[in-house]
C-alpha cells in the first residue's frame, strides 16, 4: 500500500493555495478577510473576487483580471501581482514534483525549469540586485511553508551522503535497500535530493510498494547512466524509465540546492523542496528529521551534516538529542575520522547514548530502533 506524509494543515486555516480551497472557502464563508491566497489562478473568479469582502487578505502572486485587482486594493486588502519573465514562481504554494521541475526534458535538460532556474541564479547573484535576492528569498520561505504543511505528524529519518556514488554499484544499492527499509519501517525518508547517495535512497523510498526483485531490476535499469556527468539528460532519462515501469512508488523528500548547480535533483523524491540558499536549505533538512539521521560515506558536504546535525543535539537547542547514524567504520575512523571527535563531544552529555557507529548499512535501520528507545 502507498503512504504519504501527513495531510497539510494550514496555519489557523488562513492559507489558501488552490482554486478547490478558493472555491471552498467562499462558498462555506462568504469572506476572504484575513486569508492569505497564494499563487493561485483566479482570472476565473473574477465574479467572486468583485462580491466578496476581502479586506485585510493578502494575494501572493495571483493571477486576476485588473478589475479585480482594482477591487481588492480599495478593499484594503495587498495584492503582489505574478513576476513576469522568472522561470520559477516565488510564490509557490506546493513543492516541486519531478514532473515539474523536468518538465522539456525531451528536448534535453538545458530546455528544463530546473536547468533555467540554475541559469538565472547564476546570472543574478553575483551582480547585488536586491530584487533578484529579495524574489530568492521569497521563495524559499514559500518551500520552507510547503515544507512544514507536508511534514506535520510525519516521524522523518534523513539519509546524507555523497552525490559521487554511482549507479550501478553495490554501494547504491545498499543505499537504496536502507531507503526501502526505512520505508516499510514507517519513516518517511529525506534525502539532499541531488545524486548518488541521496538518490539510492529516494529510489529505495519509492520502491518500497514493490518487492525486493522490483529494486534490483531498477539499480540495473539505471546502471546504463551512471552518472549525471556527462549527460544530465541521459541520468535523468533513465531515471523516468524507472518510474514509468513502476509507476505507482512511495513518497519520499528531496531538499537539494541551485547553489550546488551542477548537482541536478533526482526524479525518485516525490516531494522536492529546492532552494536557493544552500544554509537555508542544509539546517532545514536537518532540523526536519526529528527520527534521526543515516550518515553515509561521503566528503565535505556529508561532514559538514554530521556537525550541523551534531550542533544541536550538543546543546538540546531542538529538544532532546535526535539519533545519529554513521556507516562504514573504515570511512569514519580513518578516511573522515568524524567519528572520534563526534564521540568526543558526545561524552557526558545526553546525545550520547543516541550515536552509533556502524559498518554495514543493513544494520543501520535497528541501531536507529536501538538509539531511539
Amino acid at each position: 500500500m502507498q503512504t504519504s506524509p501527513a495531510h497539510a494543515v494550514h496555519h489557523g486555516d488562513r492559507e489558501i493555495e488552490t482554486l478547490e480551497e478558493f472555491d471552498a472557502i467562499v462558498s462555506a464563508r462568504g469572506t476572504l478577510s484575513g486569508f492569505r491566497v497564494q499563487a493561485v489562478d483566479l482570472t476565473d473568479r473574477t465574479r467572486e473576487l468583485l462580491t466578496t469582502d476581502t479586506s485585510g487578505a493578502v494575494f501572493l502572486g495571483c493571477r486576476m483580471r485588473p478589475d479585480a485587482a482594482d477591487k481588492l486594493r480599495a478593499d484594503g486588502a495587498l495584492v503582489l501581482p505574478p513576476v513576469p519573465g522568472l522561470p520559477f514562481d516565488p510564490y509557490r504554494g506546493h513543492l516541486y514534483a519531478p514532473d515539474d521541475l523536468f518538465a522539456s526534458l525531451d528536448k534535453g535538460y538545458e530546455a528544463t525549469p530546473d536547468a533555467l532556474a540554475y541559469d538565472w541564479f547564476r546570472r543574478t547573484r553575483t551582480d547585488g540586485d536586491i530584487f533578484a535576492s529579495m524574489l530568492r528569498a521569497v521563495h524559499d520561505d514559500s518551500m520552507s511553508d510547503a515544507l512544514d504543511e507536508l511534514l506535520r505528524g510525519a516521524r522523518v529519518v534523513g539519509v546524507m551522503g555523497g552525490h559521487a556514488m554511482a549507479r550501478g554499484t553495490e554501494e547504491f544499492r545498499g543505499a537504496a535497500r536502507l531507503g526501502r527499509a526505512l520505508t516499510l519501517a514507517g519513516f518517511t525518508v529525506a534525502t539532499g535530493g541531488g545524486p548518488g547517495a541521496m538518490e539510492a535512497a529516494n529510489l529505495g523510498a519509492y520502491a518500497a510498494p514493490y518487492d525486493a526483485r522490483m529494486l534490483e531490476e531498477a539499480c540495473e535499469l539505471l546502471a546504463v547512466a551512471p552518472s549525471f556527468t556527462p549527460s544530465v539528460t541521459d541520468w535523468a532519462r533513465a531515471a523516468f524509465e524507472v518510474r514509468d515501469r513502476w509507476p505507482k512508488g512511495n513518497h519520499s523528500i528531496g531538499i537539494p540546492t541551485w547553489f550546488y548547480g551542477h548537482e541536478p535533483p533526482n526524479a525518485f523524491a516525490s516531494h522536492i523542496a529546492k532552494y536557493f540558499a544552500n544554509a537555508t536549505r542544509e539546517d532545514g533538512l536537518l532540523a526536519r528529521c526529528n527520527a534521526g539521521v543515516v550518515f553515509l560515506p561521503g566528503a565535505a558536504g556529508t561532514v559538514q551534516e554530521v556537525f550541523d546535525n551534531a550542533t544541536p543535539n550538543y546543546y538540546r537547542s531542538r529538544g532532546e538529542p535526535t539519533p545519529m547514524v554513521l556507516v562504514d567504520r573504515e570511512h569514519w575512523t580513518e578516511r573522515l575520522p568524524a567519528w572520534p571527535l563526534l564521540r568526543s563531544l558526545a561524552r557526558g552529555r545526553s546525545m550520547e547514548a543516541r550515536i552509533a557507529l556502524v559498518d554495514r548499512i543493513e544494520e543501520a535501520p535497528e541501531a536507529l530502533k536501538r538509539l531511539a528507545g
